[in-house]
């Protein structure tokens, strides 16, 4: 490459390839406009020929300073340098323009650093910016020739030595590296030499190709001669697999597939996994979208596993399935209408049996249940009205148990005032009156996942529907009380009801419970009246840092009355002789979806006590006269409780408290909660109806619960949560396993890496007490977790509690992560317990290529 230029002090620059050196002579460049050069500044024009033999004016700027060699024609442009020829388009901060020949050169700079800048940056017809090393442009034939390029293909980078564009917008390249790395060498890991190729519109052809892996040459698995499309939208095509080893299944070839796309809209993956061992899964996935619309997808997943020891009586074949299902509608698409899925349901044995699909997930091998919800909703009546329908599962792993909803409905109407006048100026107190209504309905059943979709499982729906009218009145009473009464009307309607009855078996009497359909109706009433104040209460001698406490106390009473709904007058209860000979009685809805009315008559009064203190401290990092702040002592401690008068003995009801406060300048929450029963009891343990305090003690403390948390680096969580809030608002419309990813970084600091905290240390502590009779219960936990940065890109995470009533320790888990730029690096280690084990992965980080990764794996699950 020669190049013209005035004789100053030479430096040297070197592009990607260290064979490829350039000659600058722009360091300490001064003004010369003497031996015929002509300097200029600013954005000028002027004319060339094209290829047709027709002038064409190109766009020049210079932010520096340009200079012409008048006796060569040639154009200098320096700091900044730009032009543009018809669509083409260059920057750098230096370009020489020779209007002879109609060839262009461009190239950086070293600056006062000895670092290469100001690069050259291209952007050719069609094709989005190109930065290079240096760059020659022949204006005639429109042929560039680069030096060091780099330029984006598909989602990944190739740099290479030397690229040339011929006239059919094809580029040979020699000496290329394609990698997932968007920084020019030596920042990337991992790639593919290649040593000549071509690059077409819709194919790579390339030539000897092998793999460098940090630097290091791979090249007994060179691939002589290679072919790849390059198109511009989705393709239907082979999955590749990849292989492993499973200790009870063996050898594995997984999810070798083919995928499917049928247009812009949606697309579909079928897969298979086999294992040496005659255990094989398979599952499809299909997503869909129409843009401004929704979004979604679904996955149903088979496997045909064998378990057991062959030639024993538990070898044999464990057959599972998994259906997960998630959609989301825009709002903008149907406004005051919105409709949801989120499903994963199948039986509760595939995660075990499968390996959490061979992934070895922790997170998936540990969940104890399985959800899904299927929403439907919509507004209407100016707001008024709210209609919401849901369709949901739940479903226990451990036991098998599956509750359905198939569905449950809601319509909510906003409570009014319906005796308020339009134009009245001073409102009466029965304007004051709101009255409100909701109507629910609910279709369900409970049965195991092996007999859900039996005919006798089907035939056990039960289901309900209820009505709600609240009404109450708000005043304000003799200056400082806050009056409140309310009556709350509640109707239920079922389809069947039950009959108790005795039946004669060979065993004895047993009490038999029939199912009788037909309509039936039960109601029940309430009315309550209550009186609620607020004390303040200062004090304002001073005691050290303290300028002042002050409590806030905010005392309720109220009156409740419900009357004995199992009256025979209500016909909701019934009477018949159990098996012991004793008249006994019960409700005909006791089987009810939303239960039955209550028995027996309740007339109390409710009371409760909210205490809020709170002191000013004179800060020391404040040393004025204002530099007080207000510190939290204890918030929201509650006590709570009722007397029943109507009852005929234990008229007095437990009484419960809770509290939070925090300690160590607001560094830790701490919660409590718990309840004391005003009885005593006898030899046995069971309440009898005398005061506790009679026998000396105030109360029996029957549970107590006490909880914190402390981050000794707030920083880190302040830091996940920006980064979390930054995520989610540039991704509006997350996939569902979008929106799991960033549900898991949220709750486990653990599942988020940042490189940017040095270190951090969290601690969690829980106790929980129980004493309902002689014995008590005491549960405790402390969980640790934390990383450190052993360098700028190596971190160590760790998590790990133990269990101070089972007295061993709780998970525990180890992990290292690298960052390796385009790539990352991780390694985690469970040491002991039932899960462990041992993973090593190595994956690229862009998001069209994170299937590509490598992963080593091992594991002590026993499945």
């Amino acid at each position: 490459m020669a190049q013209e230029t005035p004789p100053t002090k030479s430096t040297t620059i070197y592009a990607v390839d260290s064979s490829l050196i350039v000659s600058d002579s722009t360091k300490n460049l001064t003004d010369t406009t003497r031996n015929q050069f002509k300097e200029t500044t600013g954005q000028d024009t002027i004319k060339m020929k094209n290829e047709s033999g027709i002038e064409t004016v190109v766009t020049i700027l210079a932010n520096d300073s340009s200079w012409r060699e008048v006796k060569k024609n040639i154009l200098h442009l320096f700091g900044g340098a730009k032009v543009k020829y018809e669509d083409f388009e260059l920057s750098a901060d230096y370009i020489r323009l020779d209007q002879n020949t109609n060839v262009l050169f461009a190239r950086g700079i070293i600056d006062h650093n000895e670092k290469y800048i100001g690069r050259p940056v291209v952007i050719m017809p069609g094709e989005s910016p190109i930065a290079v090393d240096s760059l020659l442009y022949n204006y005639k034939t429109r042929i560039p020739k680069t030096y060091g390029v780099m330029t984006e293909v598909d989602g990944g980078f190739i740099q290479a030595r030397e690229v040339k564009r011929n006239i059919y917008d094809e580029m040979s390249l020699y000496q290329g590296l394609y990698s997932t790395c968007d920084l020019p060498y030596p920042h990337t890991h991992f790639g593919i030499q290649i040593t000549k190729g071509l690059v077409a519109k819709n194919q790579i052809i390339a030539g000897p190709s092998y793999l460098v892996v940090q630097n290091i040459p791979i090249k007994f698995l060179i691939i002589p001669f290679g072919f790849f499309p390059k198109q511009d939208k989705k393709s239907s095509g082979f999955l590749f697999p990849s292989f492993g080893e499973d200790a009870s299944r063996g050898f594995a070839m997984r999810d070798i597939g083919w995928y499917l796309t049928f247009n812009d809209y949606w697309d579909t993956e079928l897969r298979g996994s086999l294992y040496s061992k005659g255990s094989w899964e398979a599952s499809v996935r299909t997503q869909y979208m129409v843009n401004y619309k929704y979004n979604g997808g679904f996955n149903l997943r088979y496997a045909w596993t064998l378990m057991g020891v062959e030639g024993t009586e538990d070898y044999g074949p464990r057959k599972d399935f998994n259906v997960t299902w998630n959609h989301t509608q825009r709002q903008e698409a149907n406004p005051g209408t919105s409709f949801s899925a989120s499903v994963n349901f199948g039986t509760s044995s595939y995660m075990q049996n499968t390996g959490a699909n061979g992934t070895y997930s922790y997170d998936q091998l540990i969940q104890n249940n399985m959800s899904s919800s299927i929403a439907y909703g919509k507004v209407f009546a100016d707001g008024k009205v709210n209609f919401t329908s849901n369709l949901s599962h739940r479903q226990d792993i451990n036991t098998g148990k599956v509750d359905l909803e198939l569905p449950s409905f809601s319509l909510n109407v906003s409570t009014f005032n319906p005796f308020k006048s339009k134009n009245s100026i001073d409102e009466k107190w029965y304007e004051r009156i709101t009255v409100g209504y909701s109507l629910q309905g609910r279709n369900s059943i409970s049965t195991g996942d092996s007999t859900l979709f039996s005919k006798e499982s089907l035939s056990k729906f039960s289901n309900g529907f209820q009505h709600s009218i609240p009404i109450s009145l708000n005043l304000n009473a003799f200056k400082y009380f806050q009056f409140n009464t309310s009556v709350n009307y509640t109707e239920r309607w079922y389809l069947q009801t039950t009959r108790n009855r005795l039946e004669n078996t060979v065993e004895g009497f047993e009490t038999v419970r029939d199912t009788v359909q037909g309509f039936a109706r039960a109601y029940d009433y309430s009315i309550s009246t209550g009186l609620s104040t607020k004390v303040y209460g200062h004090f304002k001698k001073k005691i050290g840092n303290i300028q002042e406490m002050r409590h806030v106390i905010t005392p309720s009473v109220n009156l409740n009355y419900r009357p004995d709904f199992s009256d025979p007058m209500y016909g909701f209860y019934r009477d018949y002789v159990d098996q012991n000979g004793a008249l006994t009685s019960y409700s005909i809805f006791q089987e009810g979806i939303y239960g039955s009315p209550s028995a027996g008559k309740s007339m109390g009064i409710g009371f409760s006590v909210d205490n809020n203190l709170e002191a000013k401290i004179k800060s020391k990092n404040d040393t004025s006269e204002s530099g007080i702040k207000k510190v939290p002592i204890l918030q929201g401690l509650t006590f709570s409780g009722n007397y029943n008068v109507a009852a005929d003995s234990m008229k007095l009801s437990n009484i419960s408290f809770s509290g939070r406060t925090t300690i160590f300048n607001e560094k830790i929450n701490l919660n409590f909660n718990g309840s004391f029963d005003p009885y005593s009891l006898d030899e046995e343990g069971r309440r009898i109806n005398r005061y506790a305090i009679k026998d000396g003690n105030l109360a029996r403390l029957t549970n107590f619960g006490l909880s914190f948390d402390y981050s000794f680096n707030p920083n880190a969580n302040k830091s996940r949560s920006g980064n979390i809030d930054s995520l989610r608002n540039s991704m509006p419309n997350m996939t569902k396993e979008q929106a799991d990813a960033l549900a898991r970084i949220s709750t486990d600091p653990n599942a988020f890496v940042d490189f940017n905290i040095p270190w951090n240390l969290n601690g969690s502590f829980s106790f929980q007490y129980s004493k309902t009779g002689l014995t008590s219960s005491i549960t405790s936990t402390v969980n640790v977790s934390g990383d450190v940065n052993v360098t700028p890109k190596w971190k160590i995470q760790f998590n790990s509690g133990y269990d101070f009533r089972a007295q061993e320790v709780s998970l525990t888990r180890f992990s290292i992560y690298r960052d390796l730029h385009c790539w990352d690096m991780s390694f985690s280690w469970v040491p002991f317990g039932q899960y462990q084990s041992y993973n090593v992965t190595i994956r690229a980080k862009a998001s069209v290529l994170q299937d590509l990764k490598l992963t080593k794996q091992n594991t002590h699950y026993v499945y």
